[in-house]
C-alpha cells in the first residue's frame, strides 16, 4: 500500500471514529454569508473523505444570516453555520441556536480568538477604512489620519459605509466609533455620526454593495473611501491583469475593529456528528491555507502559511478596537436604534 493510500485510510478512520459509526447523511447544509468563497476542490476533499455532500446555502450578510437562523431555529435550514462573527455572536447565543462542541484542533487557535465551546474560531480580520489612492488624489484629498478626519467638510460625499443593522463590517465600524468617541466625552460617537450624515455619507445594506458598486477601488463606484478590511488591498493586486507592484488601495490603520468569524453546529441538525466533523476539518491546513486568497482573512490557527502577496500587501493594525461580546450583546440593539435615528436626521 502506498504512503498516500495509507494516509487516506487513516483520515477516513479518524472521520468515521469521530462520527461514532453514525450512518452518514446524503448531505450537510452549510449556512454562510454571501462572501463565502473557497478554491475548487477544497470542499470536495472533505466530501471524498466522508462520502457526504456539502450544500452551501448563502444567507446574505452576517446579520441577515443570523436573523434567518434565529427565525428558523425550530426547523433549522442548515446543519452548520460559518461566518457568524463577534459583532452578532451574542444574538445567536441568546437565542440558543447552537449545540455545544469543542472542535478538534481548537487548541491551535491564536490567543484571544476562542470564546467558548459553542462556536469555533475559523478566521479573523480587521475592519478598517480603505481608500482608493488614485480617486483620493483626483479629489484633491490626502489620506485621512484618523476617523475624525471623515467629518471634515472637505471629505463630503467621499465615504461609503454599511448599515450596522444588516452588515457585520457595518456594525464593526459602528463599534469602532463607539470606542473611539465614547459616551461621556466632549465629542461622542453620536456627534460623529451626525457629522457624517451632514457630510453626505452613503449607507449600503451590505459589504458587497459598498465595495463593488460604490467604492472607486472595487468596481464601478466613484467614492474613494469605504469601510472594508485591512486585508482588502491584496485583492486589487491579485485580481489585476497584469498585477501592479503596489496595491491601488490602502488602509487607514487608526479606527480599526478586530472581527473574528466562527463556525458552529446548529441545534436541531439531524446529523450532529457529521456537522462536527466538517467544523473539525475547517481547522485543518487544507481549509485554513485556502482562506487568505479567497476571503482575504487571516487563518485562526497559528503558524499557517500565508501567501507572499497576501503578506506583502496587507497591513495589520497594532491595536485594533475590540469590545466584549457580552457588552455588544447588551447594547447592540440600542446602539443600532440610536444610529438609525441619527441617520434619519
Amino acid at each position: 500500500m502506498t504512503t498516500m493510500r495509507v494516509l487516506i485510510v487513516i483520515a477516513l478512520a479518524i472521520l468515521v471514529g469521530a462520527c461514532g459509526g453514525a450512518e452518514p447523511p446524503d448531505e450537510i447544509v452549510l449556512l454562510t454569508h454571501d462572501s463565502f468563497a473557497v478554491s475548487p476542490g477544497v470542499i470536495e476533499q472533505w466530501e471524498a473523505e466522508t462520502g457526504v455532500e456539502v450544500r452551501v446555502l448563502q444567507g446574505g450578510d452576517a446579520g441577515t444570516m443570523v436573523s434567518q437562523a434565529v427565525l428558523t431555529k425550530d426547523s433549522p435550514i442548515a446543519d452548520v453555520m460559518y461566518g457568524i462573527d463577534n459583532t452578532f455572536l451574542s444574538r445567536a447565543l441568546d437565542a440558543d441556536i447552537f449545540l455545544e462542541y469543542r472542535a478538534a484542533g481548537v487548541d491551535g487557535v491564536a490567543p484571544g480568538l476562542d470564546v467558548d465551546n459553542r462556536v469555533t474560531p475559523i478566521n479573523f480580520g480587521d475592519v478598517c477604512l480603505n481608500y482608493d489612492k488614485a480617486a483620493l488624489t483626483a479629489a484633491g484629498l490626502s489620506v485621512p489620519t484618523d476617523l475624525l478626519t471623515l467629518a471634515d467638510p472637505a471629505y463630503a460625499g467621499q465615504l461609503v459605509v454599511q448599515n450596522p443593522a444588516s452588515s457585520s463590517p457595518g456594525l464593526a465600524f459602528l463599534l469602532a466609533t463607539i470606542e473611539e468617541f465614547p459616551d461621556g466625552s466632549a465629542y461622542t460617537w453620536r456627534d460623529f455620526w451626525a457629522d457624517l450624515r451632514d457630510n453626505d455619507v452613503l449607507v449600503t445594506p451590505d459589504w458587497s454593495a459598498a465595495y463593488y458598486s460604490e467604492f472607486a477601488g472595487g468596481g464601478d463606484g466613484t467614492r474613494p473611501l469605504v469601510v472594508s478590511y485591512a486585508s482588502s488591498p491584496p485583492a486589487g493586486v491579485i485580481f489585476s491583469d497584469p498585477p501592479p507592484e503596489i496595491a491601488p488601495t490602502g488602509v487607514v490603520l487608526p479606527g480599526c475593529f478586530r472581527q473574528v468569524e466562527y463556525a458552529a453546529v446548529l441545534a436541531g441538525t439531524s446529523a450532529p456528528e457529521w456537522a462536527e466533523s466538517l467544523i473539525d476539518w475547517m481547522l485543518t491546513n487544507t481549509f485554513q491555507e485556502d482562506l487568505p486568497l479567497n476571503m482575504f482573512v487571516f487563518p485562526a490557527i497559528e503558524g499557517v502559511s500565508l501567501p507572499p502577496e497576501f503578506e506583502e500587501h496587507t497591513q495589520i493594525p497594532t491595536n485594533p478596537a475590540s469590545l466584549n461580546p457580552a457588552s455588544i450583546g447588551a447594547n447592540r440593539e440600542a446602539w443600532i436604534e440610536e444610529w438609525t435615528e441619527i441617520m434619519r436626521g
